[in-house]
């Protein structure tokens, strides 16, 4: 079975840094998208970067030029590096992964069907 596992939460300071890690295991190949999603308490999830099989990349506008996904294939893991942090990154933050990737549906959750158990992330001023 598809396993996700992030790591790489904590808690910084504003303007700080963070690596998010996702582990994947149990891919019968590699999945067409995978993306980092997060949930603030009382918000909808909502995705932050995806990246599809061949390395193109999408980000929401509110992590545009601070976060950057990358994929280690050989690892099988999914990064997310995050710049520049704000309070407002504060969340629970969750990778997903699908075998069918819709452009539609990119950074909607409605677009997944694995995912991981998340990882929280706390910017503090």
């Amino acid at each position: 079975q598809v396993q996700l596992v992030e790591s790489g939460g904590g808690s910084v300071q504003v303007g700080g840094s963070l690596r998010l890690s996702c582990a994947a295991s149990g891919l019968w190949y590699e999945p067409a998208c995978m993306t980092w999603f997060r949930q603030a308490p009382g918000k909808e999830r909502t995705g932050v970067a995806s990246r599809r099989v061949d390395a193109t990349t999408t980000y929401a506008d509110s992590v545009s030029g601070r976060f950057s996904i990358s994929k280690d294939n050989a690892k099988n893991t999914l990064y997310l590096q995050m710049n520049s942090l704000k309070p407002e990154d504060t969340a629970m933050y969750y990778c997903a992964a699908t075998y069918n990737c819709r452009h539609d549906l990119l950074l909607s959750d409605r677009g997944y069907n694995y995912w991981g158990q998340g990882t929280q992330v706390t910017v503090s001023s």
